[in-house]
């Protein structure tokens, strides 16, 4: 899908390309490439001029590679942007081309984004940019407006751990946790990690990428100040992912100290009965050895007694136990 972006009166409105003749129709500053076929990356190759890395949207690229400019002027940016919204959150790698001097791409320059799937930060700013005119004024913008939404979607998605965190601590600190419900908390304390994880390590690609169209002066003064307030929102999302990761692994040491508590309560049934059978299994052992005159053969009360001696002997003990409260 070819998607190009142009600004109309401050807002940014959105064209679906189906054909080359199209491109010249407009003149945008954003050029979306989603799951491109050949064909339209042909279109946009031939017609800006522009020379896309084949390796645009691999995951395992050397990170040297991720951040750079070409002898044209070309800057090439590779980022990675967070979809939580699924049950298996994931982030999916977009490569960003800045052109700048070209003589076709006219002065306010035109960002190129290629990537193989939708990516919910591309769809805020999109609703954002159409509602708020004077919003985005060119193509750095448009980046520097991504990379500010992604922070924000982070966020977004750290308050929906926190609330997520919040009923499985009432489930856990509630007391009777059963292993049914342990496993079923371990299962989303494990979720809500791996996402925590995830978003940590989306808010440090965008800090390493803001920091290189920092370091490539590039940015107008304006853009130079939001630049440094998405780094430093992006420090304080580090601070509560730090308090998540300190959160979540205290529900987990929890949840699997109710775990060892089940266990020992199992364990505690199988001391406590083998306890209290041990004094009936002496007095059978005792009256089942060969003796020479035997009581149950020369007295008519041997066996009643011995049956009666064993009762008594595994009751004591039993009762002892719950006087003492352990059969609680």
């Amino acid at each position: 899908m070819l998607n190009i972006f142009t600004l109309v009166n401050g807002r940014l409105f959105q064209e679906e390309i189906e054909s080359l003749e199209e491109l010249s129709r407009f003149q945008p500053i954003w050029v979306d490439l989603e799951s491109p076929t050949p064909e339209e990356t042909r279109w946009v190759t031939e017609y800006y001029n522009l020379s896309i890395p084949k390796d645009a949207t691999y995951e395992d690229i050397e990170e040297s590679a991720r951040f750079y400019e070409e002898d044209n002027g070309d800057l090439h940016i590779r980022s990675d942007f967070l979809i939580a919204g699924d049950d298996e959150p994931r982030t999916v790698r977009v490569a960003f081309i800045l052109n700048l001097v070209n003589e076709s791409v006219r002065s306010k320059g035109v960002l190129f984004s290629i990537h193989e799937e939708d990516v919910p930060v591309f769809r805020l700013l999109r609703m954002r940019a159409r509602r708020a005119p004077g919003l985005i004024e060119d193509a750095k913008e448009v980046l520097l407006s991504l990379f500010d939404t992604d922070a924000e979607y982070s966020a977004d998605t750290l308050e929906g751990i926190y609330d997520e965190l919040e009923q499985v601590s009432k489930q856990v600190l509630a007391g009777d946790v059963t292993d049914e419900r342990a496993g079923e908390v371990l299962g989303r304390i494990a979720r809500q990690e791996d996402l925590n994880g995830r978003i940590r390590r989306n808010m440090m690609d965008t800090r390493r990428a803001v920091s290189f169209m920092m370091r490539s002066r590039m940015l107008s003064a304006g853009q130079f100040d939001d630049a440094r307030q998405i780094l430093r929102d992006i420090e304080s999302l580090d601070n509560h992912t730090a308090f998540l990761f300190d959160k979540i692994n205290f529900l987990m040491d929890a949840t699997v100290g109710f775990i060892n508590i089940n266990q020992n309560k199992i364990i505690k049934i199988f001391s406590v009965a083998s306890v209290a059978l041990l004094p009936p299994t002496l007095i059978a052992s005792i009256y089942g050895m060969n003796f020479r005159y035997m009581p149950e053969l020369d007295w008519a009360a041997g066996y009643p007694f011995a049956l009666a001696l064993m009762v008594s002997s595994a009751v004591v003990p039993m009762w002892y136990f719950r006087k003492r409260g352990w059969l609680k």
